[in-house]
């Protein structure tokens, strides 16, 4: 049997090495922050006016009058608290615990989406989805240090990217205006098509309104597959709007794949908190 001594020393370093992890993960966290803001425009001056957006299709122009207050200014960073669950596998995969923070920066397009799932109590799998300089990356991790899988920069995972930062612009929505880069197109009385290009790689999202709110957006979105990618109907759903430092924003939402066997509930989410510019 083993000793109550020799038992503790186990256990001080196993809880030893539990600080250290974290500790590395944190400062690997930190450089990242601040590599993906080290280009980004901060301190601008420019506000929203509703002439802006005069010229846009009439859903567009309605959900950004309602979300962005008059003389607000616009966004040039934000960090999103999020916590939810996630799916790694099919369908018939568990739901799996996560708790998310996702830094953006507006110009240019970017951001760092760095995520802790729990797949067992002594089990955290880190996953971190980039876009940084009109360069994308996803990597997983086991305890934020040690790699399990990674993807490099593409055209594919940066256009991916693209969709993903538009379609989740609704959390800080003076993105979305076309002083911003964006480029909207009508395609009847609830619905426009938004375009964003970044380092020659164009990506477009269909957005459907309601009362004022973006309720879903969809599109053909690269999905990784083995070693490539396959393009695939994705759709994110939105909901439960509240205003928060004057912007209206939604506190939940959906993220759904199209497969051929059946539509993947992949990742349901909450905003816990948002902070800009900070």
């Amino acid at each position: 049997m083993h000793s109550p001594r020799r038992l503790a020393g186990v256990g001080l370093a196993m809880a030893g090495a539990a600080v250290a992890v974290r500790r590395v993960r944190a400062r690997r966290s930190r450089q990242r922050v601040a590599t993906l803001r080290r280009s980004a425009a901060t301190g601008r001056e420019a506000t929203f006016s509703p002439d802006s957006v005069a010229a846009l299709p009439g859903p567009v122009r309605r959900y950004l009058t309602a979300a962005i207050p008059d003389g607000r200014p616009l966004v040039d960073t934000a960090r999103v608290e999020q916590t939810g669950q996630l799916r790694t596998g099919d369908a018939s995969s568990r739901w799996r615990p996560f708790r998310a923070t996702h830094h953006v920066t507006v110009d240019p397009p970017g951001f760092l989406w760095d995520a802790r799932v729990r797949l067992a109590p002594l089990a955290d799998v880190w996953v971190r989805d980039s876009l940084r300089d009109g360069e994308g990356s996803a990597a997983v991790s086991l305890w934020g240090v040690l790699p399990i899988d990674s993807a490099g920069t593409s055209p594919e995972l940066v256009e991916a990217d693209l969709q993903r930062y538009l379609a989740e612009a609704v959390w800080y929505p003076t993105a979305l205006l076309p002083g911003e880069g964006v480029r909207w197109e009508p395609i009847d009385d609830r619905t426009a098509e938004a375009t964003v290009e970044r380092a020659g790689v164009t990506a477009s999202l269909t957005f459907t309104f309601d009362d004022g709110r973006v309720t879903e957006v969809h599109g053909e979105r690269y999905r990784r597959v083995g070693d490539g990618f396959e393009r695939t109907p994705w759709t994110g759903r939105w909901s439960d709007y509240e205003r928060r430092d004057g912007l209206v924003v939604p506190r939940t939402g959906e993220v759904i794949w199209g497969l051929p066997a059946g539509d993947l509930r992949a990742w349901r989410g909450r905003v816990t908190d948002i902070e800009y510019d900070e």
